[in-house]
């Protein structure tokens, strides 16, 4: 069983750049071929409604960001990759975190202050075109890691608050309800290139400085001519410090081939020339890619089908974890007289799976409650170590597992609401 769950998502409000590909997408990929790790890969179309009210950019970056991906490598039958927007999950306990969240935390939030700072500075309204969905970022951002209980999440230094926010949102509501959610901690990237643009400042689609991820040979040849250098001639020694050509060449190429250039800066390289260097090292990396890139842009439908399975995966966990997370505060059927967990409870009790034999010599096993109550029953099985199997999968894979195992249980009249969140519970607590 997999031990540490990773999530990484991207924003859809605009199309990959190169910076994007050496800060986020090549290792993330990279990352999600280790065999120890369960990762998750979402884009966050819910968040892009925050910064954009295009609906068709949103939507044609939602296809350029997925097929960046799979063009890069990311493997969906390794990973669950999914569309944020097809969680509906998501959305509740984004609520249920609201009602747990202090207004004083989300006040100090980096970007609300950062639009309260600008208006004040100009003399406006504090709050002035200020929407309650920036202000409410962080609370959504901590319900995309709390769905799935991950352990880290991969940031850059500018959003270690908002992993932060997302611990303080777990024990908030953990101290309520019962130990229901893994505080995450943030896994700080500071190996991660960071790639100056075409002026030499941060690439990022703000400054209107960036090399798109898949532009053209020609308009990459065309984009990187256009970088910015300093005005020594050919033959005077360069500086590779602050030169962003240099930099650019350093995240593409190996040790050996960073040292070659180096030693051509020192000997007075033509910025022509490095140029040409530098077009044909990430030619050579991006060529592969934009091939792939570009057959799955004329094939929406394949990634279509990509996403939904994997949301489909996706809420193979949130769903019974959500119909779990209900109960616990409250939101249940009324016949269902069943007590509130205390608010100071540490430690949550959990259902069990309980084996025997019969007098028949058949083997069986029963889910039950915290509280012993019977949830599901197995029908026989030839020797333990198949029923012991029959658990296993159900301790792995929960409710997922129901359907297919259908035929090993025995009819009941209970809730299978119930048997699908003791079935999550489980899963939580064997991940914990």
């Amino acid at each position: 069983m997999r031990s540490t769950r990773f999530l990484t998502g991207i924003t859809t409000s605009g199309t990959p750049h190169l910076g994007n590909y050496v800060g986020s997408i090549r290792p993330s990929v990279r990352a999600s071929l280790a065999s120890d790790v369960e990762s998750y890969y979402f884009l966050a179309d819910y968040h892009a409604l925050i910064k954009i009210d295009d609906p068709a950019r949103i939507q044609r970056s939602t296809l350029e960001i997925a097929a960046s991906w799979l063009a890069a490598g990311l493997d969906p039958e390794r990973v669950t990759f999914y569309r944020q927007s097809d969680i509906p999950e998501i959305t509740e306990l984004t609520w249920l975190l609201t009602c747990v969240t202090g207004k004083g935390v989300l006040n100090r939030a980096h970007a609300y202050k950062a639009a309260v700072d600008k208006n004040m500075a100009s003399s406006q309204e504090p709050d002035m075109d200020v929407t309650a969905g920036l202000f409410m970022y962080p609370v959504l951002m901590g319900a995309d890691i709390l769905m799935f209980n991950a352990h880290k999440v991969p940031v850059g230094r500018d959003q270690i608050q908002h992993i932060e926010m997302a611990r303080d949102m777990a024990n908030s509501f953990n101290h309520r309800y019962g130990e229901y959610f893994v505080p995450p901690q943030a896994v700080i990237e500071d190996s991660v290139a960071v790639l100056p643009g075409l002026d030499g400042r941060k690439m990022s689609k703000s400054y209107d400085n960036t090399i798109p991820l898949f532009a053209s040979t020609e308009q990459l040849q065309k984009l990187i001519a256009g970088i910015v250098t300093d005005s020594r001639m050919p033959g005077e020694p360069k500086e590779v410090e602050g030169s962003a050509l240099f930099q650019i060449y350093q995240a593409f190429a190996s040790a050996q081939e960073t040292l070659a250039l180096r030693d051509a800066y020192a000997k007075g390289i033509a910025w022509g020339e490095a140029k040409r260097i530098l077009f044909e090292r990430i030619e050579r990396e991006i060529s592969p890619m934009r091939q792939a890139y570009l057959a799955l842009m004329d094939d929406p439908s394949r990634i279509e089908t990509i996403l939904l399975a994997g949301a489909a995966k996706a809420r193979a966990r949130a769903t019974p974890l959500m119909a779990q997370l209900r109960h616990a505060v409250g939101l249940r059927p009324l016949v269902d007289q069943s007590k509130a967990v205390p608010a100071k409870v540490t430690k949550l009790a959990l259902p069990s799976f309980k084996q025997y034999r019969e007098a028949d010599g058949q083997f069986r096993f029963k889910l039950v409650d915290a509280q012993g109550h019977l949830l599901l029953q197995s029908r026989g099985y030839d020797s333990p170590k198949q029923a012991g199997q029959a658990i296993s999968v159900l301790q792995r894979d929960g409710a997922a597992a129901l359907q297919s195992m259908a035929a090993h249980f025995q009819p009941l009249d209970g809730d299978m609401g119930a048997v699908e969140a003791a079935l999550a519970m489980l899963m939580a607590g064997a991940h914990k």
